[in-house]
């Protein structure tokens, strides 16, 4: 279905009710706007007079020097290239809501995450979780379930997110054969295993409007 970002942030408002800390999580495959998205919903949010952070969960790939010694560098963004351990620590230090939370953001430019990168304070009473596996049912990625107040599925048709992720390897100037390598030999596969391998959403959208 479709939706536009009012009523997405109207929803998140209603749910939250009173609640002091609320986590919202926007789950997909790569390239179908889960960062826009997430960006927009806080937004959304903060107009309404309410406090809003993002966290993405990008910022625990792991480093290229790990996934070389791995194995995994050129399978990077496969649920196993992440520190899924310390992003579910750190999801739960969020979710208490009890003191200042430092998160890793990830440079897409320059291909690596940066640390303590942005500041989720104890006053943001609504945090928009973004990230590939958040709806996971396999592996550690399953311990997330219950940990999240709303979750979103944001999955764009395959034909749709073939073309986004061509864009998206094309902006980095990456040549045609480089950028086919990271669309179907890793991208659209990992895509895939998500939208064949994930717990319920509380709403599943292929389109966001405004």
């Amino acid at each position: 279905m479709s939706s536009t970002l009012e009523d997405i942030a109207g929803e998140i408002i209603t749910r939250a009710g009173d609640t002091r800390r609320f986590l919202v999580a926007i789950a997909g495959p790569p390239g179908a706007g889960k960062s826009t998205l997430a960006d927009k919903v806080a937004e959304a949010l903060r107009a309404e007079g309410e406090s809003a952070e993002v966290l993405p969960m990008d910022g625990f790939h792991m480093d290229n020097a790990v996934l070389i010694e791995k194995g995994l560098l050129k399978r990077k963004g496969v649920p196993e290239s992440f520190d899924v351990r310390a992003f579910l620590d750190i999801v739960k230090a969020v979710r208490a809501a009890d003191q200042e939370v430092l998160v890793p953001v990830f440079d897409r430019s320059r291909e690596l995450a940066i640390a303590s990168a942005r500041i989720v304070s104890p006053d943001h009473r609504f945090i928009v979780i973004e990230g590939n596996y958040l709806l996971l049912s396999q592996g550690k990625w399953a311990e997330l379930e219950g940990m999240f107040d709303y979750s979103i599925m944001l999955a764009p048709p395959m034909d749709v997110l073939e073309q986004r992720l061509w864009d998206r390897w094309k902006g980095y100037e990456l040549d045609d054969e480089a950028a086919r390598e990271k669309v179907y030999g890793n991208d659209l596969p990992n895509g895939r295993l998500i939208l064949e391998n994930r717990r319920p959403a509380d709403a599943t959208v292929d389109i966001v409007q405004g």
